[in-house]
């Protein structure tokens, strides 16, 4: 059974998730950690618990998304893994860093890629991964189908979606990703998203304004 926890990360109060299992075997999504409080809570979660984490991922590298990729890499020796066509996004941390007026170390560069139709393991769960751009061109999601939940980034948000209008973003390529890979999932699947409160596939087919037929 996959635990899954959230932090409210950063300037730009982003969702970075830790899942685990019974295994103590865990993985760190899009680490948000900002400073030393939000470093430390999140070292002390997994200290606390016991945890080990195996895999350090991003749905996507915006830079709210990336602030503590170093800290995570170097803290537990993992490598990164991102989508190739987010390295670009990944490269400008700095520069958008530099605009926001904001403190960021560089972020190590991925060692692995990730793609549609591959697999995340840890312990005894396993992710399937899809391809979701539009909100930046190497977006994925992480999917538990056993236990009917997505990862999503910025691609899916309660009643809302992400901007389209950042460097790479396609309005079309997020509204096709999103009716493609995401609504194909039943509407009991909970999408724990990047930003706010987590919803379900039905709720937004239902309800999402930017979504409606």
């Amino acid at each position: 059974m996959i635990a899954i926890h959230s932090f409210c990360f950063c300037p730009f109060q982003e969702n970075t998730y830790i899942l685990s299992d019974d295994t103590k075997a865990c993985i760190v999504i899009d680490p948000g950690c900002y400073d030393d409080r939000e470093l430390n809570e999140l070292t002390e979660y997994i200290h606390s618990r016991g945890l080990i984490p195996t895999h350090l991922l991003n749905t996507h590298c915006h830079i709210d998304h990336v602030f503590g990729n170093k800290f995570v890499a170097d803290q537990y020796k993992l490598d990164l893994s991102i989508h190739r066509k987010d390295l670009t996004t990944l490269g400008s941390l700095m520069q958008v860093a530099a605009i926001y007026q904001l403190n960021a170390e560089p972020s190590p560069q991925p060692t692995h890629f990730l793609d549609e139709g591959d697999r995340v393991q840890f312990g005894d769960s396993v992710l399937d991964i899809v391809f979701t751009p539009g909100h930046s061109p190497g977006s994925i999601c992480f999917i538990s189908h056993a236990q009917k939940f997505v990862i999503g980034g910025d691609v899916l948000f309660r009643e809302s979606i992400g901007r389209t209008d950042l460097p790479g973003g396609k309005h079309a390529d997020l509204i096709n990703s999103i009716r493609q890979k995401l609504f194909t999932l039943g509407d009991d699947y909970t999408v724990y998203s990047g930003h706010g409160p987590a919803t379900t596939i039905g709720h937004e087919k239902k309800h999402n304004p930017f979504l409606k037929a």
